[in-house]
């Protein structure tokens, strides 16, 4: 093909290319106009957040009659996260949950399958220890629920173990029974992510009924089998 049979605009667009000094890399990939990446929030940011969304909370029995706000307790980062009834007046002095008598059964039933405390993540359904240590009412339940779902979500857990039925309550309903459903793996799904649950008895529950033990022995080898499994780093 000969000079004059070339399109004269690619002729000048040629030479007004030239004319810069400016280096230029052609390239066939087209562009992409969208690639823009995402915000991380920090983890710490968005749970000191919903600590104050909490504190704020108007019109509550439970904040009006406690010492403290028990927010929660281990490693934020943790792909273990324990999900308790409420705070007693231990939990209510210290500001932390599962710290009286509890909490040490707890800390030895971690023990017993190679877990430290302080490697799993601990809080509460509600955040305000109830009068008299009574069991958080249905309403109050369905209140907190909506930031323990927050919670949940902000923490990202792998496995999600749930302590009593007021734990497994403000997740399933109050249709079923712990002593059906304890020890299963179930599915809960929240903002859209389905997280592994594992419903066990509380502790406390535990402390009074020392033969029921056996069954949270057998939900605790479950759980330790599924972190091996998973090949979670606890």
């Amino acid at each position: 093909m000969t000079l004059e049979d070339k399109n004269q605009n690619d002729i000048i667009n040629s030479e007004l290319i030239n004319s810069y000094d400016i280096e230029y890399i052609f390239s066939d990939k087209p562009i992409n106009r969208f690639k823009i990446k995402p915000i991380l929030e920090d983890k710490s940011k968005l749970l000191s957040d919903l600590r104050s969304e909490i504190k704020n909370i108007d019109n509550c029995e439970l904040k009006s009659s406690a010492t403290k706000l028990v927010f929660s307790d281990g490693d934020n980062q943790s792909q273990i996260m324990i999900i308790g009834e409420g705070p007693g007046q231990k939990e209510d002095e210290a500001g932390k949950p599962f710290v009286g008598d509890a909490g040490m059964l707890l800390n030895k039933m971690l023990k017993a399958i190679n877990i430290e405390r302080g490697k799993v993540y601990i809080t509460n359904v509600v955040n305000y220890r109830p009068p008299n240590n009574r069991k958080p009412e249905p309403a109050e339940v369905s209140r907190y629920s909506n930031f323990l779902r927050k919670h949940i979500s902000i923490i990202d857990p792998k496995i999600l173990i749930l302590m009593g039925s007021t734990a497994m309550e403000s997740l399933f309903g109050s249709k079923i029974k712990i002593t059906k459903e304890r020890g299963n793996w179930k599915d809960i799904i929240i903002n859209n992510k389905t997280y592994l649950c594992m419903i066990t008895f509380h502790p406390a529950y535990l402390l009074r009924q020392p033969e029921q033990k056996k069954y949270s022995w057998a939900d605790l080898k479950e759980i330790k089998k599924k972190i091996d499994e998973l090949n979670l780093k606890i």
